[in-house]
């Protein structure tokens, strides 16, 4: 008999490539978490595909040892969903910062969201441009002073989550770059879904906008700043859970209430409704951490095969060079 396999430890799924991002980025901390994902999963390098498009985080596919195609800017998610269809066996990732996929690549971005293709899309969002030196980003908030905005941003921000959710995502999540426990556990939750899933990272740009998070992210401020979701769980937070969400009265919005207050809702993961209420949150709102959504529909391959099956069974040519051959297809009047 033989001796089982060495179990694949995070280094394992490291290149030998010099990591160059600025000391202290945070993607040096998604770096760790998305290696210790491949590892829990003993995922197959040679089935795997990291894609990127231009910016820091647009670097990933050097650094894990995996296929990888480092493409152009904001095109990462065209380029995966020609990867998918192509071999719809391989296990693809998506990295982009929130510059790269919500402004230049954001209609590529909603349009793989909403034809629900099985890929995993991991959105850090520093809400800066870092690599091309600090302009505002379709996330800065309001007021943000930049190369590009030196008065202040007048421009009101993007929502990762509420775009994901209003192209028809069917699993939305965000985790934070430091949260090294529940950050692979939200990954491999990725993994899990067969369809399109889109992941927003907080992920800290110490030189450009250093501690934008903090408000959420300090560990003195975070009980009361963050609301962990849980499937089945009441959405409680607060030091001593003592605070809970419910409708408001309108229901149209949530609500802070004490946490044995009846009206506190559950948290259900596959309730599109209550993922854009959770979605909305803000400060001084908690902000939702964790899975809002988890909903399957069939995935974009699979109909695609279908369609080239049906054909296939009545007969016809599936095949590019056949069908370039076929004979004319149309032809004008007159």
């Amino acid at each position: 008999m033989n001796a089982p396999a060495t179990p694949l430890q995070p280094k394992d799924y490291a290149t030998d490539q010099e990591v160059r991002w600025c000391p202290g980025c945070g993607d040096y901390a998604i770096l760790k978490a998305v290696l210790k994902t491949l590892a829990d999963l003993q995922a197959d390098s040679a089935r795997t595909v990291f894609v990127s498009g231009i910016g820091c985080a647009a670097r990933f596919p050097y650094y894990v040892e995996t296929y990888g195609f480092h493409t152009i800017h904001g095109r990462a998610p065209a380029f995966a969903t020609g990867i998918k269809l192509a071999n719809p066996e391989l296990d693809v990732w998506v990295v982009g910062g929130d510059g790269d996929l919500l402004s230049i690549g954001g209609n590529h971005l909603i349009h793989a969201l909403r034809r629900n293709l099985d890929l995993q899309i991991l959105l850090f969002n520093n809400e800066i441009y870092g690599l091309t030196k600090g302009q505002a980003s379709p996330t800065s908030r309001r007021g943000t002073r930049s190369p590009s905005t030196p008065q202040g941003s007048l421009d009101a921000p993007i929502s990762a989550l509420k775009l994901a959710l209003g192209a028809g995502a069917r699993f939305v999540a965000r985790g934070i770059d430091t949260q090294q426990k529940l950050l692979p556990e939200i990954l491999k939750r990725a993994r899990a879904h067969h369809g399109s899933a889109l992941v927003e990272i907080l992920q800290n740009c110490i030189v450009y906008n250093d501690g934008v998070f903090e408000e959420i992210t300090a560990k003195a401020n975070e009980a009361e700043t963050q609301l962990h979701l849980v499937h089945g769980e009441p959405l409680l937070f607060g030091v001593g859970r003592s605070k809970g969400l419910r409708l408001a009265p309108d229901g149209l919005r949530l609500q802070i209430a004490p946490a044995d207050d009846p009206a506190v809702l559950r948290h259900d993961e596959t309730d599109p409704n209550l993922a854009t209420l959770l979605a909305a949150l803000e400060p001084p709102m908690p902000v939702a951490i964790g899975v809002l959504l988890d909903a399957p529909a069939p995935t974009y391959e699979a109909q695609v095969a279908a369609l080239e099956a049906a054909e296939v069974d009545r007969g016809r040519a599936t095949s590019l060079n056949a069908l370039l051959r076929q004979g004319a297809t149309w032809s004008a009047p007159g």
